[in-house]
């Protein structure tokens, strides 16, 4: 397993290659499921889809996938400049 380093972010540390791949592939299940959204989004008839409800759905889809991914990299909390 060859550590990969964290992002140029404070709070995230290296993860493994293992991690690396599980999150990549969340990604692009992620970008599959935003790829339908479109397509439906620009096909459908106008009002046979409820664009609220239809927003709400996809940012809790995209919230769904950052909480995921969080849980596998888990970013720490950060040291600020007043802390002693």
């Amino acid at each position: 397993m060859t550590p990969h380093q964290g992002l140029p972010v404070s709070g995230y540390k290296p993860q493994s290659d293992e991690n690396v791949k599980i999150v990549n592939g969340f990604k692009q299940d992620e970008e599959r499921i935003l790829r339908k959204l479109d397509e439906l989004a620009a096909s459908a008839e106008p009002g046979a889809v409820d664009g609220r409800w239809f927003a709400i759905g996809r940012t809790q889809l995209e919230q769904a996938f950052m909480a995921i991914n969080r849980s596998i990299f888990q970013p720490g909390r950060v040291k600020l400049p007043e802390d002693k």
